[in-house]
């Protein structure tokens, strides 16, 4: 059969260019979530109720605020909470290397997959305002 005559994607519309930015945020959002998990595990034991609780809350945080951002109309207030709470995620990261949780290879791949983040809801932020 000819693909002129498929029906492959009938009824479905083109992905629009914030979708795609979403879905990419959504995607570093993951992958930020899967490599802390690891990252946490090797926390001291006494700190995986103490910081480590702090951590993974900042990381709900900001998956619950980049999908309420991404659904409300006035986006403003939703994504200066978002880019807030990346600030206190770092946070929580350099406490980590100070207390030496973490070595300096650690910090520096958790902080570029933080920075990542960072720069698209600072993107967001920016294409908001217009």
């Amino acid at each position: 059969m000819s693909g002129l005559l498929s029906h492959e994607g009938a009824g479905e519309s083109p992905p629009s260019g914030a979708a795609t930015h979403y879905a990419q945020l959504l995607a570093r959002l993951e992958e930020l979530e899967g490599y802390s998990h690891v990252a946490l595990h090797q926390f001291p034991k006494l700190e995986r109720h103490l910081l480590c609780a702090e951590i993974r809350q900042s990381l709900n945080r900001i998956q619950r605020l980049a999908i309420t951002a991404w659904k409300r109309y006035h986006k403003q207030s939703t994504l200066k909470d978002l880019d807030i709470e990346i600030e206190v995620l770092r946070g929580w990261i350099r406490k980590s290397l100070r207390l030496q949780y973490i070595n300096a290879h650690r910090y520096q791949v958790w902080s570029e997959h933080i920075g990542q983040i960072g720069r698209m809801v600072g993107g967001w932020l920016k294409a908001s305002h217009r």
